[in-house]
């Protein structure tokens, strides 16, 4: 699908959010599938174009997004948030998905559908997470950086970063401070549905420990953790597509099981 193709929601904050969504063919009680991608990323990726496929397989409905100031979505990058970027997940699911979803999150997504957890579990069946990056607006930026640069960030309102993907991008003030209204590992994390955390031993990006660390934080009766030896952040390769769409069968059998 091209950005051309894509269908757009006007939200109630007045962003106008891309999305592409497929019907489900098969039995109506299947859960509907929402990927949710990671910073600076947008719908058009591997991971999100690959499962949307296998879901058509399926029969199973499949929603991609991109958030504001991402991908084809109105808005300027450096003007959003966590809380932004997680209100527009809402209002999509909210208006686009038919009863209680598996959401997929993959790294910034992941945080991304904790948050929804937290905020409607009515409308979550399942979690599947691919190298989650939680909190990490706190714990990766504001932590990585020197006095000077937080003294900069601080002053002038944002600052630039390098980026292993792109050009440099930029981190500002208002993305840290609302980060920290954000945290999901500092509170009581409950996911009362099959979870499943995805993570990569050599991810540069969010170390394993990150992993490791919201699996002993989140609370839930069906909750695992699977760790590929040697896959990166972009989780990506054959490989791991295929064990997301065979996670991905395994959280819907759960659920209808």
């Amino acid at each position: 699908m091209t950005d051309a193709e894509a269908s757009y929601l006007d939200t109630a904050a007045g962003r106008r959010i891309a999305y592409h969504r497929s019907d489900g063919a098969g039995p109506e009680n299947v859960p509907g599938i929402v990927f949710l991608g990671g910073f600076i990323s947008d719908m058009q990726g591997t991971k999100a174009v690959y499962l949307e496929r296998a879901a058509k397989v399926r029969g199973q409905a499949f929603l991609r997004m991109d958030y504001s100031g991402h991908g084809a979505s109105s808005g300027v990058f450096e003007e959003g948030c966590i809380s932004d970027w997680a209100a527009d997940a809402v209002a999509v699911i909210e208006a686009l998905a038919v009863g209680p979803q598996i959401l997929v999150g993959s790294s910034m997504g992941g945080w991304i559908a904790l948050l929804i957890a937290r905020m409607m579990p009515e409308r979550v069946a399942g979690l599947v997470t691919i190298a989650a990056a939680p909190d990490f607006t706190e714990d990766s930026m504001w932590a990585g950086m020197n006095d000077i640069q937080r003294a900069k960030l601080m002053r002038e309102g944002r600052i630039f970063m390098p980026s292993d993907y792109d050009a440099p991008y930029t981190i500002t003030r208002h993305l840290i401070e609302d980060g920290r209204q954000n945290l999901v590992l500092r509170d009581p994390l409950e996911l009362p549905f099959p979870v499943r955390f995805l993570q990569g031993t050599a991810d540069k990006d969010v170390n394993m420990s990150v992993a490791l660390a919201l699996l002993d934080h989140a609370s839930g009766p069906d909750i695992r953790l699977t760790l590929v030896d040697g896959a990166d952040h972009r989780f990506s390769d054959g490989n791991c597509l295929e064990l997301i769409e065979a996670t991905l069968d395994e959280v819907t059998a759960r659920i209808a099981g």
